[in-house]
Order: C-alpha cells, then sequence, then structure tokens
C-alpha cells in the first residue's frame, strides 16, 4: 500500500514574533556601559537596583523548611489557608461578603487572569471591554480564548483617567459581554480613577447590570492596601455578581514563584457553588494544581501579626521610594517637550511617556537608558542618583 503524503506537523505553525520586553533584556544585559538604565523590566527596585528577597518571606520560608512534612498534593483549589488569609486584604472587614465569595490558588495573577476570563466564557460572555493600552497579556489572552476585545481609551492626553469612556463601556455593554477594569496602580499607564470616578463606575455597573471582571496586581503599591483596595470594593459592594484576579507577585515580591488567587463573587449559594465547581474544573484541566511554596509563605506571614508587620513596613518602604521618584520627576517639570508633572498624580511602577520609537532608540542606543518602546517606564528603575541623566537624556532626545 502506497503511503499518503501528508504535510510535517510542525510545518504548519508560523513564526511568533519574540517577546519584546525579553529581547531588551538580553540588549540590557550585554551593554557595557556602567551607568546603563533599565527602566523595562516590570520588578521593584531597591534605590541599590536590586530585587531583594522580602525579610518576611524569608521567615516564612524558613518556618516552612522547619515544618513542612509533606509535599503531597493539595487539590485543583491550591493552599485554601493562603486564599482565605488574604480575603481581609481583598474585600476588607467582611471578608466573605456575607458568605458571597469563593476563591482558589492560582498560579500568579496571569493564572487569575487567565482562569476569570474562561470562566465567564464558560457562562456565555464573547466580548471583553477593556481601557487600553493595557497589559499586554489581557489582550493575549483574550485572543488565545477566542474571546473578541472592544477597546475604549484608558486615560486623556492630560494623563488622567477617561471616566467617560468607561461608563459609556459599562452602559453599552451586552448580555454577552464582560467590562476588565485594573483595581489600582494601572499597567502600563499609572492613571487610576478616583474615588469619585470609582463611585460614578460603581453606579453604572449597578444600574446596567453588566459583569465586572477586576485585575488586581498591585495592592499597597500605590496609596496603601486599604486606598489601593477601596475603588474596587466599592463596584463589588454594588454588583450581585464579579470576578477578581489578585496577584501577590508585586507586594509580596514572589515573581518567579507565581502567587495569586482568583475570587467569585456570586448571589447565593447554590450559584456560588456551581461557579466554583467549573472554575475548579478549568484549573484541573490547565494546571492540575497550583504551585505551592509561594502561598504557603504568604499564609504563614498573614497569620503572624508580627511577620505581617514586618511585611506592611516592607510594603511601605517600596511605596514611599516610588512615590519620592515620581514627586522628583514632577517637580523637574519639562525634560524638552515631554511634560513631567502628571506622573506625580500616577501611581505604581508604571507610567507611559509620550516619546517616540525613534526617540526610545536613541535613548537606548546615545545614552544607554532602556525602556519599552511603547513608551512605558518602570519608575521602581529610577533613583535618585541616576534622575539627573534620566533627565537630562529625555530633554536631550525629545527637543
Amino acid at each position: 500500500m502506497r503511503a499518503i503524503a501528508r504535510s510535517m506537523m510542525l510545518d504548519r505553525l508560523s513564526p511568533q514574533a519574540p517577546d519584546a520586553l525579553l529581547a531588551l533584556i538580553r540588549l540590557h544585559a550585554a551593554d557595557p556601559r556602567e551607568d546603563k538604565i533599565d527602566l523595562g523590566v516590570g520588578v521593584y527596585r531597591t534605590d541599590d537596583g536590586a530585587t531583594p528577597v522580602f525579610a518576611a518571606i524569608k521567615s516564612a520560608e524558613q518556618q516552612l523548611i522547619d515544618t513542612q512534612d509533606s509535599k503531597s498534593y493539595l487539590g485543583p483549589e491550591g493552599d485554601m489557608g493562603f486564599v482565605n488569609a488574604l480575603m481581609p486584604y481583598v474585600f476588607g472587614a467582611n471578608a466573605t461578603m456575607g458568605g458571597r465569595v469563593a476563591g482558589m490558588q492560582t498560579p500568579g495573577g496571569t493564572g487569575a487572569v487567565r482562569l476569570a476570563l474562561a470562566l465567564a466564557q464558560k457562562a456565555g460572555v464573547k466580548r471583553v471591554h477593556m481601557g487600553v493600552p493595557s497589559w499586554p497579556n489581557h489582550a493575549q489572552i483574550l485572543a488565545d480564548l477566542g474571546l473578541e476585545l472592544v477597546a475604549f481609551d484608558h486615560s486623556r492626553p492630560d494623563g488622567t483617567a477617561n471616566l467617560d469612556a468607561v461608563i459609556a463601556a459599562i452602559n453599552g455593554a451586552g448580555d454577552d459581554e464582560a467590562v476588565l477594569l485594573h483595581a489600582c496602580c494601572h499597567n502600563p499607564t499609572g492613571i487610576d480613577y478616583t474615588a469619585e470616578q470609582w463611585a460614578a463606575i460603581a453606579d453604572a455597573f449597578a444600574a446596567s447590570g453588566t459583569f465586572p471582571i477586576i485585575d488586581s496586581a498591585y495592592q499597597g503599591l500605590g496609596h496603601g492596601l486599604e486606598e489601593d483596595a477601596a475603588g474596587m470594593r466599592a463596584v463589588l459592594a454594588a454588583v450581585p455578581e464579579a470576578f477578581v484576579a489578585y496577584s501577590c507577585d508585586k507586594n509580596f515580591g514572589q515573581y518567579r514563584d507565581r502567587v495569586g488567587a482568583f475570587y467569585i463573587l456570586g448571589n447565593g449559594q447554590e450559584s456560588l457553588d456551581t461557579a466554583f465547581s467549573n472554575a475548579n474544573a478549568l484549573a484541573r484541566a490547565a494546571w492540575s494544581m497550583p504551585p505551592d511554596h509561594g502561598g504557603a509563605a504568604v499564609r504563614i506571614i498573614l497569620r503572624d501579626p508580627d511577620m505581617t508587620e514586618a511585611w506592611l513596613a516592607e510594603l511601605d518602604t517600596m511605596r514611599a521610594r516610588m512615590r519620592q521618584v515620581r514627586d522628583a520627576l514632577a517637580a523637574e517639570g519639562q525634560a524638552g517637550r515631554i511634560d513631567l508633572t502628571p506622573l506625580g498624580i500616577q501611581n505604581g511602577l508604571f507610567s507611559m511617556l509620550p516619546v517616540t520609537k525613534d526617540e526610545v532608540a536613541a535613548l537606548r542606543e546615545d545614552h544607554g537608558i532602556y525602556m519599552a518602546a511603547s513608551g512605558r517606564i518602570n519608575i521602581a528603575g529610577l533613583t535618585m542618583a541616576n534622575l539627573p541623566k534620566f533627565i537630562a537624556a529625555l530633554a536631550a532626545v525629545a527637543v
């Protein structure tokens, strides 16, 4: 019998563009200039340029070494002690929202976002409204799931949030649509909604019945744990149902350990149980069970008042350092044609500069300053020592 001619399986694949941020990391690493500045990688850095392990995490890990007696499976829902210990920080004093919240551990905030969108799709959502620019993985996950992205402008040219656009998206969404919002410290713009804007957003969700999905990846890095959660909590208090994707990667410094949680706000125990069972099945098929180590360390910290206090102090230090850099940039006022004052009212690790790709290239090639082609900068890559160089370089290229 003659063999049937077939194309080679792998030849059916199309090449994918390399990740731009990973390429930027390699370029920075190969640059021999001692005064180079990395504003690309989205991690916190101290004034010395280090990304240290939190002292509180080190203490918790030592306790795990001393007391952990098994590496047996936990199940698709992960470490429920971690999930429950985190809930008061996410939802406030009434952590279970009157018994309306169920949660599970995920592999980082990315896993939580993926699970939220996959479960929304399983419940019938076909389109997701999202402010742009946004974290690139949001669009990638939507595309991978086959969900349609409906974009609206997140910000205005003056560096403030575009409230009209998000209200229009909420009011215009249909029964098979959801709206995805950042809880705080917006990535990549650093532009957050004010308390008054969050109140209007909550009212719009309540009146329209539109389903909210909230991504909380940076709580505590803006103005404080309570302040950074206030807007999200206003929305959750106003709606019968919602999803929350949460990350501990930044506010516990556990980038490589991938520590996240997914929470479902439901309207009644039966619907909540059904939603949780579906989330459990999706998680089982996607990653089977989440990694345990990082979540266990967070659980230990949050159950120990002294360790919690140590963690909060470290978080305060991070937030204060980034605020110092933002204030210094805003005080400078102008660098060439770039107005730096809006950076002072923005929050978290990131902000966007209105620079061209050619100007980004000139900053890299002529001055050793590395940033994303979009103009997104990591505020934590700047220090009081390298700020003068950065401002002078920006003024030189952005004329």
